[in-house]
């Protein structure tokens, strides 16, 4: 009985940190926004669609040639990856091409599989 007293004497707030840490976090809306763009990332069809934009442009009928899948579930994906201003598109013609809008997004895959390949 008389550890477990004196375990709880040593349990204290480092209130020091706390408010050098409560300055540093971004608020609710910023947190909500970050967790809705790392949200995207959780489909593995997304993921590989940004993976394949990430090596060329490529239209929608060429990226479901690639992945087998139907050219509407594609588009149904690159819609959700346009709305997260993760791929942008050109028309060239009839025909639109997507890329990943920036070098953001190639560092992120980049990094996740750097990640992930730690342990191989």
């Amino acid at each position: 009985m008389e550890e477990k007293n004196h375990e709880k004497e040593y349990i204290h707030a480092h209130e020091d940190v706390i408010e050098d840490v409560k300055k540093q976090l971004p608020d609710d809306e910023k947190l909500y926004d970050l967790a809705d763009f790392f949200r995207i990332f959780g489909d593995s069809t997304r993921i590989k669609i940004l993976y394949v934009l990430l090596q060329a442009e490529m239209c929608v009928y060429d990226i479901a040639t690639l992945l087998g899948m139907t050219q509407s579930a594609i588009s149904h994906q690159l819609r959700l990856l346009k709305q997260m201003q993760l791929v942008k598109f050109r028309r060239e013609g009839k025909t639109v091409f997507y890329a990943l809008s920036d070098s953001h997004i190639e560092n992120i895959l980049s990094q996740g599989m750097e990640h992930i390949s730690e342990d191989d």
